[in-house]
């Protein structure tokens, strides 16, 4: 069974991040650790663009917006 990521989440849908999975990305880990992306933050997504990408979070007080590419490295529970 694959682990859930931020992509699974639904809008207005509160989930807690689990892990980052960078696949050996430091500066992609180092870029969502810089936003607030840390284990046990609690993350809201807000809405999709119309196409579908990006993707609207709200995380730490505050609106960030992430692509698929992007989201898909962060497991949430």
């Amino acid at each position: 069974m694959s682990e859930k990521t931020l992509l699974d989440a639904k809008a207005g849908e509160e989930v807690t991040i689990k892990a980052l999975n960078n696949d050996g990305d430091a500066d992609l880990r180092r870029h969502l650790l810089g936003m607030g992306f840390v284990k046990g933050s609690k993350i809201k997504m807000e809405k999709v663009a119309p196409l579908g990408d990006p993707i609207k979070f709200k995380v730490k007080g505050y609106s960030v917006c992430l692509r698929k590419d992007e989201a898909k490295n962060i497991e949430i529970e």
